[in-house]
């Protein structure tokens, strides 16, 4: 009797969406969270199905690490083909990680890998998958920390890597555990206003409890009219606050500069702060692409006092030094901070990395420092708790220079507890329910 080819249903719509989210992130270099908000655009999913696929790449992207480890475990294998890892990550996710029955899981997970990566996979998938399944993620846990020391064990209940671990805990120290975990809980979507185009009521969600531009909302952003037309957007209570601290500072008049403006959330905001104080702002970001975004964000504002954006190194100003009223340096760093928005930075970054960042942090700062006219302003944030990006390139900058004086960044943030580190500010997502961003505030001398 001749061979018969086994039929299978095609893989669900989702499940299908998320592989290929996740094939672009762990393959490409994509960022899930632009990549997933791309997908869904254009598939045009009902919000149940938007939500699964979310939270099914999420979720798999914040436990890469520990479903690798237990997909290893669980097969006797070192690791598997790229493909077919990522289908079983995904799989993992739903057995361990969410409200998707075993049976289902597996299953569905059988009939998306052999559709992505070949009908040769089958097998193998439902094997590991059924040996996935026969434990939950505390029993996993449970084993996979048996004989690691604290740091090594605490990474693994936390799901980063331990140099991530390490980093918190340096900074923490005992309360380094209540900080991962919140990495690890997906953060309510807020919305901001673009002050003098739109309003907090245009924003359809509860208002932000601090930040006055702000509001927590569910669901696509691109359903609120301010958000489709650019008089709002997207982005956390912790960077609008960063932003406010600088508009609040006192500072001469004159022009204001978003020194690394991309994609252009900050300078959206500080735009309008500008504008209220009748200055305008200049934003800069090195990469083209990446200014254009920042056009695009300050779209809406209308001439003559949109922004003007320049695509120019900030270590090589394309402006004249000592002009510059405010200048935001909001600098390229790790990215520590926004782990709970940003799943796969965890897996993506190293140690190695800031070999390379702290002495760009450093140059970026000291050009804001050269742009800021005598009493200007100068706010050096990054979105990262890790001491070398943020006290350790002040205080190594401004102990180089005699023309800075550290200004008390937590004075001008008076609404926020907890946060002040000396004359630094930190925020962090299990106290603040911010993203970790840091501040300070540094002033030019002179009269």
């Amino acid at each position: 009797m001749p061979h018969q080819k086994l039929r299978r249903r095609r893989p669900d719509a989702p499940r299908r969406a998320a592989y290929r989210i996740l094939r672009a992130v762990t393959a490409e270099g994509a960022y899930a969270n632009l990549e997933t908000s791309r997908v869904l655009e254009e598939s045009r999913f009902d919000h149940r199905d938007a939500a699964f696929v979310t939270e099914l790449v999420f979720g798999t992207c914040r436990l890469q690490g520990t479903y690798d480890a237990i997909l290893r475990a669980a097969s006797g294998r070192d690791g598997f083909d790229a493909p077919l890892a990522d289908a079983l990550r995904l799989g993992a996710h739903q057995i361990l990680g969410m409200r998707v029955a075993n049976h289902a899981a597996i299953a569905a997970t059988v009939e998306l890998a052999a559709a992505e990566v070949g009908e040769r996979v089958a097998g193998i998938t439902n094997a590991v998958l059924r040996k996935v399944a026969a434990r939950d993620l505390e029993d996993w846990t449970a084993e996979l920390v048996q004989g690691l020391d604290p740091a090594d064990a605490l990474a693994v209940r936390t799901h980063p890597p331990r140099w991530i671990v390490d980093a918190y805990a340096d900074v923490l120290g005992d309360e380094a555990p209540s900080a991962l975990r919140a990495n690890n809980i997906a953060p309510v979507p807020h919305l901001v206003v673009r002050p003098g185009l739109a309003e907090i009521d245009e924003l359809d969600g509860e208002p932000d409890l601090i930040s006055p531009f702000g509001a927590r909302r569910w669901g696509n952003p691109a359903e609120v009219p301010a958000v489709r037309e650019g008089r709002a957007g997207v982005q956390d209570v912790g960077s609008q606050l960063v932003t406010w601290a600088l508009a609040r500072a006192e500072a001469p008049r004159g022009p204001w500069l978003d020194l690394c403006a991309g994609p252009g959330g900050k300078a959206a905001l500080l735009a309008g702060l500008a504008r209220q104080q009748g200055s305008r702002l200049l934003a800069s970001e090195l990469q083209p692409h990446r200014a254009r975004l920042v056009a695009q964000a300050l779209r809406a504002y209308p001439e003559p006092h949109r922004p003007v954006v320049l695509a120019a190194d900030g270590t090589r100003p394309a402006w004249r030094p000592g002009i510059l009223a405010r200048v935001l340096a909001d600098v390229p760093c790790t990215g520590l901070g926004a782990l709970r928005r940003r799943p796969e930075s965890r897996w993506r970054r190293t140690p190695d990395d800031l070999a390379a960042l702290v002495p760009l942090q450093r140059a970026l700062l000291g050009s804001a420092l050269d742009a800021a006219a005598p009493g200007g302003v100068v706010a050096y944030v990054t979105c990262s708790p890790h001491r070398a990006e943020t006290s350790g390139v002040v205080d190594a900058v401004v102990a180089a220079r005699d023309d800075v004086t550290v200004s008390s960044a937590p004075a001008h943030l008076p609404e926020i507890e907890d946060a002040a580190v000396g004359d630094y500010l930190q925020l962090w997502p299990h106290r603040h329910g911010t993203d970790a961003m840091f501040l300070a505030l540094l002033r030019k001398n002179g009269n």
